[in-house]
């Protein structure tokens, strides 16, 4: 049983309800079934967490089975990304299994259904088996091929099976109720005919399942105990229900299908095809778009598959639809970085600065400290020179008593080296400043234990010595639509709110301890924000995206409009 370090989420409390009322533990089996039509997104990632949670929670096996009934939009690229995202969020699968794994169980229990009078074979169009479903108010009327015989059924589902008829022309219907105020009831489609290459069976099919005749079958035949899905599928509850009792036996754990609502995420869209509408449309460079909600996306910007689980763990389930503000996901990843990434000293707008009575052609490396939140990160060494690059944004000509960063005259700390005062400036033709000339203090050196270093000075700024710097390509990444729930407008087409500066590149400057960083290391950049080493990185050049900055700015944007 779970212990109550927190209360339970109304999931686990009908599993415990289950085991209180005699459902063996060992009993219990979950599974996280996507279908391979396109990359996971963030609100799979929650599903994972959940299913693979309560698997770990209950010391029970998660099966990892795809939904692969739709060949015309499915393929094997989607199903080794799904299996890389799952992976990557730290958890293993008991199984793999595939919906085509039991292409033929389905088929056979289908020639029972037709058998029993309780399948038949409709030819009608999909225009005419739409106008006869009647509404949600009026019941449908029965198809014209409804009482066709056992044999007729039979002989059609058969051709259909080995491709002797076109796509639309025969579809298989259970026979249920067209009276049933549940529409889903009114003799849901089986199968249809689809002339399509499966990715794992190839052509050995012309027919194929339709996901409530293969889902609740599937569940049954890998005795999943709870099978969880969101709660648009509450409605078809009913139906799965429906197919199970036809074939149930009473020896076989049976599933039991409970709906939970989807999380949906501020400032993003999470369906598949507006995702692939993204894609092909080329808003963004592929799924992986560190701009993209989707797990290989976020993976590639720099979030960490800790900082994902605790986002999922905070928000929870629930049995309503709740809009969450990206900022909270922003936070784990934020809090998580803290703790585990290295900090180093970068500079993304340059401007120059001159240690005037710092002796020419000197070096020094001084020692800096690779992460405070980590004893064991240990020290490294930066080189210091006359000539720094530190942030144009660090310096003001003109400042008031309330600016503690670079300004004439006044005193500010280059972090880990010298304290410095402004001295003069130098301008272009057009009155842009392009070097800063200031003067250090000789005995000021962060921990050297001069009582000069001791000195208490308010601002303290950061640098990168400019004869050896890393030159880095960075990638600015903002969200990727200004509008918080561009789904919520149904009159506007969503690619109307995406956000014109969701991408910026520009050159940065690094210090050279970066220069052996491999793609996926994150790091700090101290008073800038987290970054991550891209996959674009070669031996000429380091690209670096943007995770995420040192504490949430959108908000501020938000709140001044």
């Amino acid at each position: 049983m779970l212990t109550e370090e927190r209360s339970l989420n109304f999931i686990e409390q009908i599993i415990e309800e289950d085991l209180a009322n005699g459902f063996p533990k060992d009993k219990l089996r979950f599974r996280f079934p996507p279908e391979p039509n396109g990359y996971l997104h963030i609100g799979h990632a929650s599903s994972i967490c959940l299913n693979f949670g309560l698997g770990l929670r209950y010391n029970a096996p998660v099966n990892l089975r795809f939904d692969d009934t739709n060949p015309a939009k499915e393929e094997q690229e989607y199903v080794d990304a799904i299996k890389r995202d799952v992976e990557w969020l730290g958890y293993k699968w008991a199984e793999e299994r595939y919906a085509s794994d039991y292409f033929q169980e389905l088929y056979d229990w289908a020639i029972e259904f037709i058998r029993k009078g309780k399948a038949y074979v409709d030819s009608q169009s999909s225009e005419d088996m739409a106008k006869q479903k009647g509404t949600p108010s009026q019941p449908g009327t029965h198809s014209p091929y409804r009482d066709r015989s056992v044999e007729e059924n039979l002989d059609l589902f058969e051709k259909m099976k080995k491709g002797e008829f076109a796509e639309g022309t025969h579809v298989l219907r259970a026979k249920i109720d067209m009276a049933s105020g549940n529409m889903l009831m009114r003799d849901p489609i089986m199968y249809r005919i689809l002339h399509k290459h499966h990715h794992r069976t190839a052509n050995n099919w012309f027919i194929y399942p339709m996901y409530d005749w293969a889902h609740g079958e599937s569940d049954y035949l890998e005795q999943v105990s709870h099978s969880l899905c969101t709660l648009e599928f509450a409605m078809h509850r009913e139906l799965y229900d429906w197919f199970l009792d036809q074939i149930y036996d009473n020896n076989i754990t049976r599933p039991k299908q409970r709906e939970f609502a989807r999380r949906n995420l501020s400032h993003t869209v999470v369906s598949k095809r507006k995702l692939l509408q993204l894609v092909q449309e080329n808003y963004v460079t592929g799924w992986d778009d560190p701009r993209m909600s989707t797990i290989s996306g976020m993976r590639r910007r720099g979030y960490t598959p800790a900082a994902i689980r605790n986002f999922a763990d905070t928000i929870g389930i629930a049995k309503r639809l709740n809009l969450i503000d990206v900022s909270l996901l922003e936070f784990c990843v934020r809090e998580d970085l803290n703790k585990t990434a290295p900090r180093v000293m970068a500079v993304l707008d340059p401007v120059k600065l001159v240690i005037t009575n710092y002796p020419e052609g000197k070096e020094e490396w001084l020692e800096a400290e690779n992460n405070p939140e980590d004893e064991s990160a240990g020290n490294r060494e930066v080189p210091f020179s006359r000539e720094l690059y530190i942030e144009r944004e660090d310096f003001m000509e003109n400042a008031n008593s309330k600016y503690f960063r670079l300004t004439l005259g006044k005193e500010v700390r280059l972090k880990n080296a010298y304290i410095i005062k402004g001295e003069s400036v130098v301008k272009d033709a057009d009155g842009n400043i392009t070097e800063i000339h200031a003067t250090y203090d000789t005995d000021s050196k962060s921990g050297s234990g001069t009582e000069a270093s001791l000195r208490k000075i308010k601002g303290t700024i950061h640098w990168v010595s400019i004869p050896h710097a890393i030159k880095a390509e960075v990638r600015i990444y903002d969200r990727l639509f200004t509008h918080e729930n561009p789904d919520g407008d149904k009159e506007v087409d969503f690619k109307e709110y995406i956000n014109p500066d969701s991408l910026k590149v520009i050159t940065g400057y690094l210090e050279p301890s970066l220069k052996s960083a491999e793609a996926g290391e994150r790091f700090q950049f101290q008073r800038l924000g987290y970054f991550c080493v891209d996959r674009d990185t070669n031996a000429e050049q380091i690209v670096f995206n943007k995770t995420v900055g040192l504490r949430d700015t959108w908000a501020k944007v938000e709140n001044k409009e």
